[in-house]
């Protein structure tokens, strides 16, 4: 007998697939998790995304959007007696924010679970942050597979997985060598992650960072915002490392996820119309950073004495330790934002020839989108691993500087900056070409696009009703 419209809609939406979505509250991981989430609802999956209330207005794109495929549970932020009241996102309190952050989201287990065992139709995995790996306890009480996502680079991650397995080992040297890894990288004790330097051992809060780190190696699969063009090595070391092939790169996730472009026609783009091809050097340090007045004074003469086109974002607090007189000396060459910039347009401007940034990956994946050369000047977290590998591994950068507190010389600053821009180094070739690899992994038969089809078919088939 034939089945109805609504019966085969009926059975449709008993095969769907239902993901559980659960973004760690910080500005360098959420928008990528949300960019895939977009990729997996129209896909035709069903998702629920895990939030707390003041980090819901970042979901309303995606909600709007996909409106019937994507809900949402609103769960209280957990109160924790080192965060202030109300702090819900690392961006109101720095990365030192990150073990109570992380503690306070793991004890919503328990409400978790008893939402998951009263849904009429619950989640048959759980999509996570790897900040977030206490979810892969969830996951097992409720034995349904659990897939880390990562929103940071492969290699970053191999050194990571290394450092918290061999903790005890590590703090009676200098120089800490992964002789395991591809091309064997090394860094100095105060380069490494600061996720993994604050640990303090016995203390509660790091206590459930660390297990979580340690559990995502137990989780079903890893996802990553990467592509294989730009660290292939890893990404297959990592397979070899976890035993299993469900290691899914499939970044830039920029390029496929909700567009944020708009028709604003901002005034910066009007001038960088003005500009030479290739000749103005955009300055940035993410949402996160702020230069302390040496620096700031430091970077303003090098840009001065440079004299090359630029445009130099500044917080809007820290906007008044700008050199008096600095914008005035530079009206003709250079322009100074306050607050925030459009930086994906910028950077896709044809005027812009490089990049100064402190190598969050975020930023770091935006200009190699962009396929424009990255001077290097990392500071924290996962920066000083990014930058090796753009600068010694990939040559797709120039180190400019390296430190949280290191106040530059200006005028080292000003050669750097004057020969990267003036000169037709080998870096730009190398960002421009790698640029072309970005694109082509995420259109239909890339690397991306492979290993994501790839993934939401494995992810589809647990959908599919057990015979």
């Amino acid at each position: 007998m034939a089945t109805t419209a609504t019966e085969d809609a009926t059975a449709a939406a008993a095969t769907t697939t239902h993901i559980l979505v659960f973004p760690y509250p910080a500005q360098g991981h959420m928008p990528a998790l949300l960019d895939l989430t977009h990729q997996l609802a129209l896909r035709g999956l069903k998702i629920t995304i895990l939030i707390t209330p003041k980090n819901l207005p970042a979901l309303t794109t995606l909600l709007s959007t996909h409106s019937t495929s994507i809900d949402t549970l609103v769960l209280p932020f957990p109160p924790h007696p080192k965060l202030p009241p109300g702090v819900e996102n690392i961006k109101d309190i720095g990365n030192s924010g990150n073990a109570p952050v992380t503690a306070s989201l793991s004890k919503l287990e328990g409400e978790v679970i008893q939402w998951f065992q009263a849904h009429p139709s619950p989640p048959q995995a759980i999509l996570s942050d790897f900040f977030l790996g206490c979810t892969q306890q969830w996951a097992t009480h409720l034995n349904i597979p659990r897939i880390a996502f990562f929103s940071v680079a492969a290699l970053l991650t191999s050194i990571l997985t290394h450092l918290w397995q061999h903790l005890d080992k590590l703090h009676s040297s200098d120089i800490i060598e992964f002789p395991g890894l591809p091309l064997s990288p090394s860094f100095p004790q105060h380069h490494l992650p600061s996720i993994f330097r604050n640990f303090r051992d016995g203390d509660p809060d790091w206590e459930i960072v660390k297990e979580g780190m340690l559990a995502n190696s137990k989780s079903w699969g890893y996802v990553y915002n990467s592509f294989y063009a730009l660290e292939g090595e890893y990404l297959d070391n990592i397979q070899k490392e976890l035993g299993h092939h469900r290691v899914y790169n499939v970044g830039p996730l920029s390029l496929i996820g909700l567009s944020k472009s708009s028709d604003t026609k901002y005034e910066v783009l009007n001038w960088l119309d003005t500009c030479p091809d290739g000749s103005v050097l955009y300055v940035c340090f993410g949402s996160q950073k702020l230069l302390t007045e040496p620096q700031i004074r430091a970077l303003a003469l090098g840009l001065e004495r440079s004299k090359t086109r630029f445009i130099w974002v500044v917080k809007s607090v820290s906007s008044q330790q700008v050199p008096d007189g600095f914008d005035e000396r530079v009206s003709d060459r250079g322009m100074v934002l306050r607050g925030w910039a459009p930086q994906v347009e910028i950077l896709h401007h044809k005027a812009v020839g490089g990049f100064v940034s402190h190598c969050g990956w975020n930023s770091l994946l935006e200009s190699v989108t962009a396929g424009v050369m990255l001077l290097a000047w990392p500071m924290e977290a996962d920066q000083f691993i990014n930058a090796k590998l753009l600068v010694e591994y990939t040559g797709l950068a120039v180190k400019l500087c390296q430190g949280e507190h290191t106040v530059p010389d200006s005028d080292a600053l000003a050669r750097i900056i004057y020969e990267s821009l003036g000169q037709d180094i080998p870096q730009k070739a190398r960002a421009k070409a790698m640029s072309n690899k970005a694109l082509e992994a995420v259109k239909a038969g890339g690397s991306s696009a492979a290993a994501l089809d790839e993934l939401v078919k494995e992810l589809t088939q647990l959908g599919v009703p057990k015979t």
